[in-house]
């Protein structure tokens, strides 16, 4: 690993990432509006910021001096994987510039029935001092996203695959038995919805932690407050 990857990874120890992100279906959906989204997590304190779409990452980065964990989620009917799923998206997010790419490393085909393990072997080589960052749901995942060469994994995508649903999030059994078996940093993300909840995580000794909705979604913010006082 570089120098500069791991003053990057270095940067990320011990402190808060901030997803800012926004589809087309919500209300803010706009690179300007994550831009700012990303400059409050930046006052508040967040060491990083996670977001979606070239775009997004292109005017954040203009926004905040911090390191930015990016994807590109786009849907192909032939895969239920969306996040960053073929050599298509992962071009257009070095292209923009994030220190680290994350994409959905689970045990599913990717579009064109593509293994994870062909299709990241062809990423590393050509990207070959690129940050990469696995987004899985299992530790049989986990594992072998560090054979891979995967630089960093994350419980990102625990309870939301057909083989992990009904999960309970945060998923501390994951995260603490990628922190005692693995060597490469892990993340914990994923139902992180209260401070408590990260302090736990934190103290099984993950690198850092990645909290979205429970920060940059007004409307699933508000959802939950209107849930609990209706009849």
């Amino acid at each position: 690993m570089t120098s500069c990857n791991q003053k990057i990874l270095e940067q990320l120890r011990g402190g808060l990432i901030v997803s800012c992100q926004a589809l087309k279906s919500e209300p803010l959906y706009s690179s300007y509006i994550m831009g700012r989204m990303a400059f409050a997590a930046f006052e508040g304190g967040a060491v990083g910021i996670r977001a979606n779409t070239p775009e997004d990452i292109a005017e954040i980065k203009k926004t905040v001096e911090l390191p930015v964990i990016g994807l590109y989620k786009v849907d192909y009917p032939d895969s239920g994987i969306y996040i960053t799923p073929t050599m298509q998206e992962v071009d257009a997010l070095v292209a923009a510039g994030p220190e680290i790419i994350a994409m959905d490393a689970t045990d599913r085909l990717r579009p064109e029935g593509k293994p994870l393990s062909d299709f990241f072997r062809e990423v590393r080589a050509k990207y070959p001092d690129q940050l990469f960052m696995a987004d899985t749901a299992s530790f049989e995942e986990g594992r072998l996203a560090q054979e891979l060469g995967f630089d960093l994994v994350g419980t990102t995508m625990s309870g939301y695959t057909p083989a992990t649903e009904g999960t309970s999030l945060p998923n501390y059994e994951l995260m603490e038995r990628y922190v005692k078996e693995l060597d490469i940093p892990v993340v914990a993300e994923g139902g992180i919805w209260y401070p408590e909840q990260l302090k736990q995580a934190m103290d099984l000794g993950v690198w850092t932690a990645v909290v979205g909705t429970a920060i940059t979604r007004p409307r699933d913010i508000t959802k939950r407050f209107t849930a609990a006082i209706r009849p």
